[in-house]
Order: C-alpha cells, then structure tokens, then sequence
C-alpha cells in the first residue's frame, strides 16, 4: 500500500518541477502615450499709446481766411504755388496797364514785410509810406500805401522789371488769432490802384477765418 502512493507522489513532483522551470511570459504592457504638445501662446498684441491732448486748447491746424471778392476784381491763373489767389482789375482810363491783387501766406513779422515793401520803391512821393491798422472780426488788419516808382518786387528767381513810374503799392496783412500772417497787396498804375481803393476796401471788411 505505501509503494502504490510512492509511485503516484513521484509524477506529481516531476510535473510541478516541471511547471516551476518554465521561463514566465512577459506581461503586456501599453505603449507610453506621446507627451502632450501645447500650443504656443498667441503673442500679445501691443496697445497704441494715446495721441496726446492739445495743450492749453491751442487749434491741430490754423483756420484759412475766407474773403469775398467784388465783381470788379478778375480772378487769374496763380503764377506760383505761394499764392492762393490772384486777381486782375481793369486798368483805368489813360493808363497803360492794368493792376494785379496778388493773396498769398508768409512768414515774417509785419513790420518787416511792410520795410519789403516799401523797399520795393526806388523814388516815393512825399506822402508815402501811410499805415494804418484796424480790426476785422477779430483779424488784426495793418494797410499800407506806397506811390513813386516801382522797382519790382525782386522775388527769388523773378525776372528784373524796369522801374515803373506813377506806380502805386495798396496792401494789407491780415493777422489771423493763431499768428498767422496773410498778405493782399495790388501793385499797378497810381490811377487804376486808387480807382479801386473802395473795392480794396470792401474785399478787406469782408475778411474772416473759416
């Protein structure tokens, strides 16, 4: 009876031995996962800086003068980007020429451009120069008259004039509140200037900023 069992017992070791020798599968494992990529952050976008306030409330941009020009006074081609108008008026009887209004804006103060002008006579009679200013809704408005023989304005790149003479010079410099300097002067033969002085002066009343 204990043989019968020895001999049972021995295949049941050799077969665990057996089993205990084999190699152990490797387990399956899942591949690892890709790190997550992140999206670049969008750059920030920069804040325009704020246009700064005009101080002390002065205008962007100085006010044009606005006028109006009587019937009398043609208006012509300008000669030259400086203008911003140009008139001719009719010369008077016995006279050779007729007389030009020229509107331009400058630089320079107004006593100067008043020594330019008159400096543009070679002989003045003995009333000349006269100056007087006044007040045009709010513009400050300075006139001069000059008489004697013209020279010629003697601008850069003008052409010498021979002297003219019983000429006459009516200007006036307009001065707008902002500083700005505006010049109408008419230049021709002393009848025909002076025929349109009351014409001259209306266009100058008429005077106002835009």
């Amino acid at each position: 009876m204990i043989k019968l069992r020895s001999a049972m017992v021995l295949p049941l070791v050799a077969a665990l031995a057996a089993a205990c020798s084999k190699t152990p599968e490797p387990t399956a494992t899942s591949a690892p996962e890709p790190p997550a990529t992140s999206k670049p952050a969008a750059p920030a976008q920069a804040t325009p800086a704020p246009k700064p306030a005009p101080a002390g409330g002065q205008q962007a941009a100085a006010g044009e003068l606005a006028w109006d020009a009587p019937a009398s006074f043609e208006s012509a081609p300008n000669p030259n980007a400086m203008r911003k108008a140009t008139y001719k008026i009719k010369r008077a009887a016995g006279d050779t020429e007729d007389a030009e209004l020229s509107i331009s804006q400058a630089g320079g103060s107004v006593d100067a451009n008043i020594t330019r002008w008159v400096g543009q006579f070679s002989q003045k009679s003995d009333d000349s120069p006269k100056r007087t200013e006044s007040k045009v809704n709010d513009i400050k408005v300075t006139v001069v008259e000059v008489k004697g023989t013209f020279a010629g304005s003697g601008m850069p790149g003008m052409p010498a004039q021979d002297p003219k003479s019983s000429y006459a010079l009516l200007g006036a410099i307009a001065e707008t509140p902002s500083g700005d300097l505006w010049f109408f002067k008419m230049t021709g033969p002393e009848k025909t200037v002076t025929g349109a002085r009351a014409d001259f002066d209306k266009l100058v009343s008429s005077l106002r900023v835009k």
